[in-house]
């Protein structure tokens, strides 16, 4: 039984706008290809961080949410941790309040601002 995951990773700001571009087509490639839905994503820009992470104070986060198998997930971090790319991740296990949370914040979303469209 697959279960629903979110996944933050923030990206190094020194990317071009190119690159990052790249580097969200690779994981969401690399779920798609491990037999994963992508739910939904969202790009959430370049944002201070609350700590300097390598020396850095800002980076372009990432927001997607996700169904897969249980074991993907720690194939999935073990790619962040191998890019120089990803400075910081986060993924947990949706239970079913989160989605629907989710859900709704969508909807809520959409609602008030029609022109933009579901990934």
């Amino acid at each position: 039984m697959s279960n629903q995951y979110e996944t933050v990773f923030i990206l190094t700001p020194v990317l071009s706008e190119t690159q990052v571009k790249e580097a969200v087509k690779k994981y969401l490639d690399y779920i798609a290809g491990n037999g994963g839905e992508i739910v939904h994503q969202e790009e959430w820009g370049l944002r201070k961080l609350a700590y300097p992470i390598q020396k850095k104070s800002t980076g372009f986060y990432f927001l997607v949410e996700f169904k897969s198998e249980g074991d993907f997930v720690e194939k999935l971090e073990t790619q962040y941790r191998r890019d120089e790319r990803v400075i910081r991740f986060l993924t947990f296990r949706m239970d079913k309040h989160a989605i629907a949370y989710a859900e709704k914040k969508r909807n809520l979303k959409q609602q008030n601002n029609p022109k933009v469209s579901e990934s």
